[in-house]
C-alpha cells in the first residue's frame, strides 16, 4: 500500500475572472480586466435605456392622441357640433290665390253723384271746427246756415246760375280773423257735371252771413270772391272787412282769408269722399253714417 505523504497544501489558484470563453481562461493564466471595454459597455446600456424611455414616451403620447381622436370621433367629429337628430318633415309651402284682389274704390266716385254720396251732410259735418287753424292762422267760426232755396243765399246773378243747374241746397259758414270776415257757401247738386257747370257760369257772389257780434260785411262794397267745384259740390267765398272798408285789388289780408277758408272747404269735401270709400271696403253692404239724402 503506498504510503501517504503529508505536507503543506498547494497554493490556491485564483478563479478565472470572466468564466468560460474569456481569453486566457483555458490556459489558466491570470488576465487584467479591460476597463475601457467595460466603460463602453456601460455607456451603451445607458443609451439603450434612454432610447427605451423615449420610445415609451412617444408610444404613450401616441396612445393619448389616439384616445383624443377616438373621443372626438365618438362625439361627432364635426368641430364640437352635436349630431343632427331626426329630420323634421318640411313645412307645407303657403298657397296664394291666383285671383287678383279687386282694385280699391276711387274716392271721387263717392262724391260724383247723389246716388253714391249717402253720408250725412249738414253744417255740423261739413264745418265741424269752431276755431280752425288754417295754414298757421287761427280763425273763429261765428255762424252757420242751411237753405234749400239756393237763390236766397246769393247776390247778383249767382242765384239763377245755381237754380238753373239743379241746386238742391246751400250750406254756409262764416269765419273771422283780425277784422276780416269770410263766408263760404257750398251748393249741392245731383251730379259732378252740374256742379262744374255752375262754377263755370258763376257770376255775382254768395251772400255774407253774420251773427249778432259780427257786423254785416260785403253787402254794398267791393270784396274778394272765389269760385270752385269738387265732385257734386260747387263752393264760393266772399271775403271783406267787418268795418265796411272796401277791398282793393292789391289787398292781401282779404285775399289770404278767402284762400284759407276755400282750402279748408276743399279738404272737408275730400275727407268726405275718402271716408265713404274706406267704409265701403270695410263693409261693402253698409252705408257709411246715417243715410240721409243730401
Amino acid at each position: 500500500m503506498p504510503q501517504q505523504q503529508w505536507g503543506p497544501p498547494p497554493p490556491p489558484q485564483p478563479p478565472a475572472p470572466w468564466g468560460p470563453g474569456v481569453p486566457g481562461a483555458a490556459t489558466g493564466a491570470p488576465q487584467t480586466p479591460d476597463w475601457a471595454a467595460l466603460a463602453d459597455d456601460t455607456a451603451n446600456r445607458g443609451r439603450r435605456r434612454k432610447l427605451l424611455f423615449l420610445g415609451g414616451g412617444v408610444l404613450a403620447a401616441g396612445a393619448v392622441a389616439a384616445i383624443v381622436v377616438t373621443a372626438v370621433a365618438a362625439s361627432g367629429g364635426d368641430g364640437g357640433k352635436k349630431a343632427a337628430g331626426p329630420t323634421a318633415p318640411p313645412s307645407p309651402e303657403p298657397s296664394f290665390s291666383q285671383v287678383a284682389p279687386p282694385p280699391p274704390p276711387n274716392p271721387d266716385e263717392f262724391i260724383a253723384s247723389a246716388d253714391k254720396d249717402k253720408a250725412t251732410l249738414s253744417t255740423k259735418t261739413l264745418f265741424p271746427h269752431s276755431r280752425p287753424v288754417l295754414d298757421k292762422r287761427k280763425y273763429k267760426r261765428v255762424d252757420t246756415a242751411t237753405t234749400t232755396d239756393c237763390a236766397s243765399a246769393t247776390q247778383g246773378g249767382l242765384g239763377s246760375v245755381l237754380t238753373d243747374n239743379g241746386c238742391r241746397k246751400v250750406l254756409r259758414a262764416t269765419y273771422v280773423r283780425d277784422g276780416v270776415a269770410v263766408t263760404v257757401g257750398v251748393a249741392v247738386f245731383d251730379t259732378k257735371a252740374a256742379a262744374d257747370k255752375a262754377k263755370e257760369q258763376s257770376t255775382g257772389n254768395i251772400t255774407s252771413l253774420s251773427d249778432d257780434d259780427t257786423p254785416a260785411f260785403c253787402r254794398s262794397t267791393a270784396c274778394r270772391l272765389t269760385a270752385n267745384a269738387e265732385g257734386r259740390y260747387a263752393y264760393f267765398t266772399v271775403a271783406g272787412y267787418t268795418n265796411g272798408k272796401a277791398v282793393g285789388e292789391d289787398d292781401k289780408a282779404a285775399l289770404t282769408a278767402g284762400r284759407d277758408v276755400a282750402g279748408y272747404t276743399f279738404r272737408r269735401i275730400r275727407l268726405r269722399a275718402d271716408q265713404q270709400a274706406k267704409a265701403s271696403v270695410a263693409s261693402p253692404s253698409a252705408t257709411p253714417g246715417k243715410q240721409k239724402q243730401a
